[in-house]
């Protein structure tokens, strides 16, 4: 799911999109395999089990409601929180969207921002993803986890913050044109 471009301001243009990595959909997918291992083996139970053909038939309409809920709470939820959630960056802003039912999201000038960091340990780094850490001017720091090739996205994002940051001088005003060798990312949309 691209990010939408009526949510972009004229001229704006998207350098990179993400979502998260997909491990942060590991934890929620193991627990519905582990769901659907126990439901197979309850209705082999029940299956197998002594009782009359109406008791048998409640029990595993039971056992497949359960199975039906642990399909839509770790399986389906997840992946389509996975797909609503974006993290943006345009030439002129660091985008931030999550949720299903209720959206949330953050903008962050690309003028505003003093600090790009990013942070990853040795199973974040072999799976290529981390912790994105933007200081803006008068916020505390936001950190955007899960970030997929946070170097990449660290370098991106910092050569635009330079980028802007060039392009005006102390007082604000425009000291030229925008450079047209914007850094771009092949990934875009992904």
């Amino acid at each position: 799911m691209a990010y939408p471009r009526e949510n972009l301001a004229p001229g704006e243009e998207i350098v990179l999109h993400r979502h998260p990595h997909w491990k942060c959909l590991l934890g929620p997918f193991i627990l519905f395999l582990l769901i659907t291992a126990v439901a197979g083996i309850l209705a082999g139970i029940v299956t197998g089990a002594q009782i009359g053909s109406t008791a048998r038939l409640v029990l595993l309409i039971i056992v497949g409601v359960v199975w039906l809920v642990g399909f839509v709470w770790f399986f389906v939820r997840p992946l389509v929180s996975w797909k609503s959630t974006h993290f943006v960056l345009t030439d002129r802003r660091v985008i931030f969207r999550n949720g299903i039912v209720t959206r949330s999201g953050i903008d962050i000038p690309i003028r505003r921002i003093n600090t790009v960091e990013f942070r990853h340990g040795p199973i974040d780094r072999l799976l290529r993803t981390g912790t994105l850490i933007i200081e803006s001017a008068s916020d505390e720091p936001l950190s955007f986890d899960d970030i997929p090739q946070v170097e990449r996205v660290h370098a991106l994002l910092y050569h635009e913050v330079l980028d802007v940051h060039d392009e005006f001088d102390d007082e604000g005003s425009l000291t030229g044109d925008p450079q047209d060798d914007r850094r771009r990312d092949e990934g875009v949309g992904r």
